[in-house]
């Protein structure tokens, strides 16, 4: 699974060919979610709250090029890294 950014111990994911919704994985110590990119909330797994909070402030920066993104996995073309949080 490519990694499109990482930020503050998080690490940002998305799978070719992901099953719908559209949306990304985000990885932080042993903990794992998946966020929906178009309504920018959990929708699987768990993160710590501030954590979660940090990857959704991310994600609302960066909607449009992770929906260009998902496109772009389920084509099976090459992924763009995505600015991280600073």
């Amino acid at each position: 699974m490519p990694q499109i950014s990482s930020f503050l111990g998080i690490i940002i994911r998305m799978f070719y060919r992901d099953h719908n919704p559209p949306h990304f994985h985000a990885v932080y110590s042993e903990f794992e979610a998946l966020i929906d990119i178009s309504k920018l909330e959990l929708y699987s797994g768990h993160l710590p709250p501030r954590v979660l909070g940090l990857v959704i402030e991310w994600a609302a920066l960066h909607q449009k090029e992770l929906s260009d993104n998902w496109e772009r996995a389920r084509k099976m073309e090459a992924l763009v890294d995505v600015a991280p949080l600073v």
